[in-house]
């Protein structure tokens, strides 16, 4: 399901999805929209892109990269109207192509529509093939695009209509936003894997987002999250809420992606109804009640693990410090000095604090282990500045299974800890002890007053709420581990 661009990218940890951004009714739509995106820029580099409408028609520029570097006061300019879309893309299906980026925009018999889409489609495949045998012809190799055929293919005149038909045939994880000419729509799938936020500006108009942080840029004021199953439309009638999966969601159960929370969202955000910053602080803190560590200071590998290392230190006692430095302001580097820098991939985006942990027992805090090569990196860079000792925490349990709910998480083949004991972990990072947070511990700290709630814990525990065959792939060619799919590499 990955694009092709998997083999050049750094695998050592999770990547990000999508981001989404829309808005009615507002003076300066476009422009909003571009802040928006600006915030949720940590939820995808590879693209960028804009639909608006004047209410007679629609306008879009697309572009490969950050927002930063895709859009120019010209181009946001020629954005005309009042209600937008926009989309950050990191491509969990479908390469990295321009052709690929989001919102995908169409004319069809129900009138120009587009959309935004973050999430992955897990019978996608299965759908496109059986519509590429009806006679469909798809532009991109997204997954998203399916729901435009499906729409197209319904036996209903009315878009609400036809858009329900089309949801009712997809599974998966889904938080859309659609735009047509004089219509915003936003739905959630009935899981809800992937958030969606609601908001109002003082303006009047109505805003979604994959996450509040993109409110506070805008002076939009969060209402509540969209319902897991529900679809909400805005228009100059007012804002109408439906559920169309009401009989099929009695046999789903609530399926928040916990990652979210963990690593991707950004922790000035509030999703799920929970403070990230706040359920990030209590993750640290019961890591260390589950695991303390006899050491001098706590260290986090930024920027995700930031907030679980203040947590640990506030239970722990011990004094949190910066000893790892994290650039921002690094892309891809393909030039590298012909005598070889130790660990050079690591050396160009952290460096270590000396002063900070030369002598010291360092706590070192992190959210996560992939396939494990930048954190042996990094405790190398930690005893070469004088780390007496490195003790290593995980505020997660091990990442055991891929997902594809829309989160770039390595196959298994790819993950250490599906395929090392922790004390051949610990050897192979070389540190002094390794310890990851119990899935038990993790589902308390998530609780956070808000009582019982239902994660999605597939990668920790391989217990998936919506189930892979070869059957819903269809015929994309696919490699299978064990039961577990795997994703393709071209």
């Amino acid at each position: 399901m990955k694009g092709c661009y998997i083999a050049a990218r750094d695998r050592g940890r999770p990547r990000e999805e999508c981001g989404i951004y829309a808005i009615y009714d507002a003076e300066e739509a476009a422009n909003f929209t571009y802040l928006g995106l600006y915030s949720l820029q940590h939820r995808g580099q590879e693209s960028a892109g804009i639909v608006t409408t004047d209410g007679s028609h629609m306008f879009r520029y697309a572009g490969m990269g950050q927002v930063a570097r895709v859009f120019s006061q010209d181009k946001i300019k020629n954005l005309r109207g009042r209600a937008a879309i926009g989309h950050n893309r990191y491509s969990t299906t479908g390469a990295s192509f321009l052709k690929n980026a989001q919102p995908i925009r169409v004319e069809s018999r129900l009138g120009g529509f587009a959309l935004a889409h973050n999430g992955n489609l897990v019978n996608a495949w299965a759908l496109r093939d059986a519509l590429e045998k009806k006679g469909s012809i798809f532009q991109t190799t997204v997954d998203s695009e399916v729901i435009f055929h499906l729409m197209a293919r319904s036996e209903s005149n009315d878009f609400l209509s036809a858009l329900s038909d089309a949801l009712l045939k997809i599974e998966g994880a889904y938080s859309l936003v659609i735009l047509t000419r004089d219509s915003l729509y936003a739905v959630r799938d009935p899981h809800g894997f992937r958030p969606l936020v609601m908001g109002k500006r003082e303006d009047g108009s109505i805003v979604f987002a994959s996450e509040t942080c993109a409110f506070d840029i805008t002076d939009t004021k969060y209402i509540r999250d969209v319902a897991p199953g529900e679809m909400i439309c805005v228009n100059q009638k007012g804002i109408a809420s439906y559920f169309p999966f009401a009989e099929k969601e009695k046999k789903l159960t609530q399926s928040l992606c916990i990652f979210e929370h963990i690593y991707f969202s950004r922790p000035d955000s509030v999703i799920f109804g929970q403070s990230v910053y706040e359920v990030r602080k209590n993750l640290g803190r019961y890591l260390a009640q589950e695991h303390p560590a006899v050491a001098d200071v706590v260290v986090s590998v930024p920027d995700s693990s930031n907030v679980a290392s203040l947590g640990y230190s506030e239970e722990s006692g011990i004094p949190y410090t910066i000893g790892l430095i994290r650039s921002h302001y690094i892309g891809r580097t393909f030039i590298e000095p012909a005598q070889k820098i130790r660990d050079f991939g690591a050396r160009i985006k952290y460096n270590i604090v000396h002063s900070a942990v030369s002598g010291k027992r360092v706590v070192l805090v992190d959210d996560s282990i992939m396939r494990g090569t930048t954190l042996r990196k990094l405790v190398k860079m930690f005893r070469l500045a004088g780390a007496k000792e490195v003790h290593v925490r995980i505020s997660a349990p091990p990442t055991i299974f891929p997902c594809y709910y829309g989160i770039d998480i390595p196959n298994r083949s790819e993950l250490i800890a599906a395929t090392h004991t922790k004390e051949e972990i610990t050897k192979y990072l070389r540190v002094d002890s390794l310890e990851y947070m119990s899935l038990k511990y993790t589902l308390e700290s998530m609780k956070n007053g808000k009582g019982e709630r239902k994660w999605c814990t597939a990668c920790f525990s391989g217990e998936y709420p919506v189930a892979f065959t070869k059957e819903n792939m269809g015929n994309q060619k696919q490699l299978f581990e064990e039961e577990f799919m795997v994703e393709e590499n071209q």
